[in-house]
C-alpha cells in the first residue's frame, strides 16, 4: 500500500481536509500502528479506509478515583497531532474534564448519546471505582460511581478501562484502602480490556480504538484483559540499558559513577524485569529518544502490572521472570589497567622469595620429622620386645 493508491479516493481527500494533515502522513500512522498490532499485510489499508469511511464511534469516558493524568497523557501526545486526530476519529460525546457544558447539560448529553448510541457506543473509564458503604465516596450528578458504571456499561458495544487505577485499582486502592476502590472489571464482575500505566501511553489507546473500528472487535488481550500487541513482553527485553545487566554493570546509588554512565538500574530497584509493556519501544510524548522512565534515569515502577505499582516498594528488587544474570560478575566500576611500578615488582619478588625459603624449610624440616618418627617408633619396639 502507498499514497498513490489514495490519490483519487474521494473519502481520503475528504479524511485529508478533516483533518488538515496529509494523507502520507496519516496512511505512515495507519501502518505503524498495525506493525505495532503485529496485524498481516494490507491490514493498514483496511484501517485507513475505516477512519475515512464509516461513522465515527461513539465514546463515553467516565472519571471517578483519579488524577486525570490518563487523558493529560492523551492530550499531550502529537503523532501526528493525535489530540485533533482523536477527535475526529472518535465522537466524544462525554468526558468531564474536557466538556464545556456542566451540571444538567453534561448529564443530559451522556444520556442522549447513550439512547442515539444504545449497542454501539464505547465506554471509556478512568478511575477507580469506591465501593465502601455503597460507594458513597463519588457521586457525579446524583449518582455513585459504581451506579453510573454500571448504567453506561449495560449498553455499551465495549468497555475499556484506562490506567492503572480503572484496571487494578491503583492508588486508591493501596492499603488501608479507606473508600474500598476496586478496578471497573471487579465491580462489573468480569473481566474487560484494560489499558494499564501511571499514565498509560496513549497510542495504545489509540491502537485498540482503531481496531475495534477496523474489524469490530477489540484486539486479542491476555488474561489479564491487556492488549497483546503492547502488553505481551517484558520490558525488560527490549530496554536499552539490558546490555549492563547482562555484563553486571549496576547503579547502586542516585548518582554514583554507575547511574552517570547509564549502568542498569535494576539494584535500584528496577521492575522492568517483571513489568510487561512496550514502553522502551514507543517511548512516551513524541519528544525522541529515551523518553520514558528508566531512558531518564528513574527505576520503572511496574505501573503496568497488578500487585506491583502501588503494592510493592519502589527499591525493592523485581523477581527475574525471564533470564538472571550470570553467577560471576566484574566489579561494579572497573578500573583502568596500568603497568606495575618498580616498587611493586621489589615486593612482589620479596614475597615470592620469602615463600619460596618459607617452602624450602619446610620441606627440610618435614624430612627431618619423618626420620624422628621412624626412630621412635624403633624404639618402642624395642621397649616392647627387650629379648
Amino acid at each position: 500500500m502507498n499514497e498513490n493508491s489514495f490519490e483519487n479516493d474521494e473519502s481520503m481527500l475528504a479524511l485529508e481536509k478533516r483533518l488538515g494533515i496529509s494523507r502520507r502522513s496519516f496512511l505512515q500512522m495507519c501502518a505503524a500502528m498495525a506493525a505495532t498490532m503485529g496485524l498481516p499485510k494490507g491490514a493498514e489499508a483496511a484501517m485507513a479506509k475505516a477512519v475515512a469511511t464509516k461513522k465515527r464511534p461513539s465514546v463515553i469516558w467516565l472519571h471517578f478515583q483519579e488524577c486525570t493524568g490518563c487523558t493529560e497523557s492523551l492530550l499531550r501526545a502529537e503523532h501526528p497531532t493525535l489530540e485533533k486526530l482523536i477527535l475526529d476519529i472518535i465522537s466524544l460525546d462525554y468526558h468531564e474534564t474536557l466538556f464545556a457544558a456542566a451540571g444538567h447539560q453534561a448529564e443530559a448529553a451522556r444520556r442522549s448519546a447513550m439512547k442515539a448510541n444504545k449497542g454501539k457506543y464505547i465506554l471509556v473509564v478512568e478511575g477507580a471505582i469506591p465501593t465502601r458503604d455503597n460507594g458513597i465516596y463519588c457521586k457525579i450528578g446524583g449518582q455513585t460511581a459504581i451506579e453510573m458504571l454500571k448504567e453506561c456499561a449495560a449498553d455499551a458495544a465495549a468497555v475499556i478501562a484506562i490506567g492503572s487505577c480503572a484496571s487494578w485499582g491503583g492508588m486508591p486502592s493501596t492499603p488501608p484502602n479507606p473508600t474500598g476502590a476496586m478496578s471497573a472489571g471487579e465491580v462489573l464482575g468480569k473481566v474487560i480490556p484494560n489499558i494499564p500505566g501511571c499514565p498509560p501511553n496513549p497510542y495504545n489507546f489509540l491502537s485498540t480504538v482503531v481496531h475495534f473500528l477496523t474489524f469490530g472487535k477489540l484486539p486479542e488481550v491476555d488474561d489479564f484483559g491487556r492488549p497483546k500487541f503492547a502488553y505481551s513482553r517484558l520490558i525488560h527485553e527490549n530496554c536499552e540499558r539490558r546490555a549492563h545487566f547482562d555484563a553486571g554493570r549496576f547503579a547502586l546509588e542516585f548518582g554514583d559513577e554507575g547511574h552517570k554512565k547509564g549502568y542498569c538500574l535494576y539494584k535500584l530497584g528496577c521492575k522492568g524485569p517483571e513489568t510487561h509493556a512496550n514502553c522502551p519501544a514507543i517511548l512516551f510524548g513524541d519528544v525522541g529518544n529515551a523518553s520514558w522512565p528508566v531512558g531518564t534515569g528513574h527505576p520503572c515502577i511496574g505501573c503496568t502490572e497488578k500487585g506491583i505499582a502501588f503494592a510493592k516498594p519502589i527499591h525493592a528488587l523485581a523477581e527475574l521472570k525471564s533470564v538472571r544474570p550470570p553467577a560471576g560478575f566484574p566489579g561494579i566500576i572497573e578500573d583502568q589497567g596500568k603497568g606495575a611500578s618498580t616498587g611493586a615488582l621489589i615486593l612482589a619478588a620479596a614475597v615470592a622469595g620469602a615463600a619460596a625459603g618459607a617452602g624450602a624449610m619446610m620441606a627440610k624440616n618435614l624430612g627431618k620429622n619423618v626420620k624422628l618418627d621412624e626412630g621412635d617408633a624403633h624404639k618402642k619396639q624395642e621397649e616392647r620386645n627387650p629379648s
